[in-house]
């Protein structure tokens, strides 16, 4: 199985119950209020019945009383219907606030995951899914259980002490159970601990297994990878079924001797009754009443015990989850800056990054864009040009060094408002699931449907989306299968340019393109870009002809950096392209000249 949910660590703090749960809880504490005066009434009504039974056998059946009887049954119907009436209240009051509470808890996590620092993002995407599928753990054990069964074990005590009233010493029979069913369910809590830790890093590992199978389904098809998934899969059952049996079998344990405690109490409530039946301290009656009282004193701490069982689960994936909450995200408490009208001037001062786990990416890279400038940065394959765009859009943190924009620390301002500033095309083209307008449009301020037309002209996608029928609103499946590569990216840039904004950064974005659409698409460019910054990353030689300047970058260090003609000159020789890419040996090349 794989081991992508080794930084997934299940053990760690104990965990404390953080504000992002707490809150929530306390905002809904007057419909808690009302849960537990519902269960007031609920668990009085039970202690009718016992009642009920203790007068029947002593004061009906020995004086023949049928008109009391009626008397007591109609009581009795009233006391049923109100039951009912109160039962069904209190399982909608808590419904009606664990679903407020599921929404609350589930925004706050969903709002800190996207504000994740990606260098503190540890698992695989599998696992992340996973973990926020927990919540529902959560929620359920906060929000609806736990306040069910707490609700009803005070009661406990007001129904040992109608015990001692009615039948005296027969009230020490639950009291010597209650502790043995308390302490059967606390003994067994550090084993359902370790079941629970083991149970959520293989279930998690499964999640991992079938999202990365998944995602990259025609993948696996084509490259025959279906064997070693199927491998991996087979292992991740194995681990998850064999730690889930244990978990079940523990908490059933619990659960079981919980019973039969209850189970206890009623038969020694029998036993000493009969005697004290004998020496007429007790009637057939109240020993009635005793015995079914004796149940309905243990019946909350049973209760108890299975929360007991579904804490140790719950507490795991609070512990994890709160990890995620207490990472450092991109939003603080601290006041950011807004980029305003932003001039464009990009500048890394001895910048040097390392991704976590791996080898250092740059190393002490300094450059200045000037606004306006056109810049192409080349590079072989992983010498560190995507990583200065992830940096120039604060996705990373500079290890060292500082990355700027117009004169300021990018970690100065606000990431959405830099980030809505500078028109962005990553390297991996993603699409989302919906239509094509959502996809451009990103749901923005500002970007109206003739903004969108504009920057699909621009972009090349209303070539080929003015041909559907359901053009714009067409639905897109995940990640944009069924369109081809270069379609995936003329939507991508038109995304980077609606809007108009005053930087374009542009990682590979024309590597699908043919080579007509591509000439089309810088042609259309040309008159775009007239007064913006632009960086654009790129192994293609015709999207130069916008930029210029070049930067060549080798192994983490700009090896060549001037007009563009001048590093052109040094990169072409026998080493240089043929087919319209930069390749490998000219790289080299231009480093040594």
């Amino acid at each position: 199985m794989s081991d992508t949910t080794n930084d997934l660590d299940i053990r760690g703090r104990e965990p404390r119950l953080a504000p992002w749960l707490a809150q929530p809880m306390r905002a809904n504490r007057p419909i808690y209020l009302r849960v537990a005066l519902a269960a007031l009434f609920i668990n009085l009504f039970a202690l009718t019945t016992s009642l009920f039974t203790m007068t029947v056998y002593d004061r009906v059946l020995p004086n023949n009383a049928t008109e009391s009887l009626i008397a007591l049954s109609i009581g009795m119907g009233f006391v049923i219907i109100f039951d009912i009436v109160l039962k069904l209240l209190r399982g909608y009051f808590t419904d009606f606030a664990g679903a407020r509470v599921d929404r609350s808890i589930g925004s706050s996590v969903f709002g800190r995951l996207l504000s994740l620092r990606l260098e503190n993002r540890k698992g695989s995407t599998g696992a992340l899914t996973g973990l926020m599928r927990e919540l529902e753990t959560l929620r359920d054990f906060f929000a609806s259980a736990t306040i069910a069964s707490i609700v009803d074990v005070p009661f406990a005590l007001i129904t040992l002490a109608l015990i001692f009233v009615i039948g005296g010493p027969v009230v020490l029979v639950p009291i010597c159970i209650i502790p043995l069913v308390i302490l059967s369910g606390w003994l067994l809590q550090p084993v359902l601990d370790r079941l629970s830790a083991k149970a959520m890093k293989d279930g998690l590992g499964k999640q991992s297994v079938l999202v990365e199978t998944i995602g990259g389904l025609e993948t696996v098809k084509a490259s025959g990878a279906a064997p070693m998934l199927e491998r991996r899969w087979d292992a991740a059952l194995q681990d998850h079924a064999s730690v889930s049996m244990r978990q079940r079998l523990v908490s059933n344990l619990a659960v079981t001797l919980a019973q039969a405690g209850q189970m206890m109490s009623y038969i020694g409530v029998v036993i000493v009754g009969v005697s004290r039946i004998e020496t007429g301290d007790l009637s057939m009656g109240g020993l009635l009443a005793c015995s079914i009282l004796a149940g309905r004193a243990v019946a909350p701490l049973t209760q108890l015990t299975q929360l007991l069982s579904r804490m140790a689960a719950t507490r795991t994936a609070y512990a994890q989850i709160d990890r995620m909450m207490q990472a450092e995200s991109e939003d603080n408490d601290e006041r950011r800056l807004d980029p305003g009208a932003m001039r464009g001037e990009l500048e890394l001062r001895d910048v040097s990054f390392t991704y976590p786990g791996g080898a250092k990416a740059l190393d002490g890279v300094s450059f200045r864009i000037e606004p306006g400038e056109k810049v192409a940065i080349i590079g072989r394959v992983g010498s560190g040009k995507s990583t200065i765009a992830r940096l120039l859009l604060g996705l990373y943190a500079a290890e060292e060094g500082a990355v700027l924009v117009d004169g300021t620390e990018v970690r100065q301002f606000e990431p959405h408002a830099l980030r809505a500033r500078i028109g962005s095309a990553m390297q991996e083209t993603v699409l989302f699931s919906g239509t094509v307008r959502d996809n451009i449009t990103l749901s923005r301020p500002g970007i109206d449907d003739d903004e969108m037309l504009r920057a699909a002209r621009l972009s090349g996608t209303h070539e080929f989306m003015a041909a559907i029928p359901n053009g714009y609103e067409r639905l897109l499946a995940d990640r944009g299968e069924g369109l081809s590569g270069g379609q995936r990216q003329s939507i991508a840039m038109a995304r980077a340019l609606a809007g108009s904004p005053p930087v374009l950064l542009l990682d590979e974005p024309t590597s699908a393109m043919d080579t007509q659409g591509e000439a089309q698409l810088l042609d259309r460019l040309e008159a775009e870009i007239a007064d913006k910054t632009m960086v654009v990353i790129t192994h293609r030689t015709p999207f130069l002809r916008l930029v210029d300047r070049v930067i060549v970058v080798d192994r983490g260090k700009i090896i060549a950096d001037g007009k563009r003609d001048a590093v052109i000159a040094r990169l072409r020789g026998p080493a240089a392209a043929q087919d319209g890419n930069i390749t490998t040996a000219a790289l080299q090349a231009g480093g040594k000249s």
